[in-house]
């Protein structure tokens, strides 16, 4: 009698685990993201902090994974101290910004920040696209539909 009451439990708490991991998906909006109408995010870097940087990349890699890449497209603007993570010299997560960039996360520099810290298009990661300025880049695309997100 106990061990069928400890499968009878082992068996619920099975079941109940499967419903609350059914019940914790996502459920997406309609319409649903596809390669014609994907997804698009835009994530704010605004700040210099090594550990902030790396959250906010990891925050990218998750969201291509929800959606899969093919269903996303993925921006991050970067202004203010955020635009040392897109140095070429100094910056403590270069490398990570040059392999998202291989995946098609676009990354925007502030180019009112640039002028003010008297860097150029030089001082910037390859590929880094540069707009006048990083907050109106962010509004604008917010108009357009993206979703702007600040990590």
């Amino acid at each position: 009698m106990g061990i069928i009451r400890t499968w009878a439990l082992a068996a619920l708490v099975v079941a109940v685990a499967a419903g609350a991991a059914r019940a914790a998906e996502t459920d997406l909006a309609e319409p649903k993201p596809t390669m014609d109408e994907p997804r698009r995010v835009l994530l704010t870097m605004t700040t210099d902090d090594p550990r902030k940087l790396n959250n906010l990349l990891y925050n990218v890699v998750n969201i291509q994974k929800f959606y899969g890449m093919d269903n996303v497209q993925i921006a991050v603007v970067a202004w203010g101290a955020g635009l040392r993570g897109l140095l070429h010299h100094g910056s403590p997560v270069r490398e990570r910004v040059e392999s998202l960039m291989h995946y098609d996360v676009e990354f925007v520099a502030c180019g009112n920040t640039m002028e003010t810290m008297h860097w150029g298009p030089k001082d910037l990661i390859r590929g880094v696209h540069i707009t006048k300025a990083g907050i109106p880049e962010v509004v604008e695309r917010r108009l357009k539909g993206w979703v702007d997100i600040t990590p």
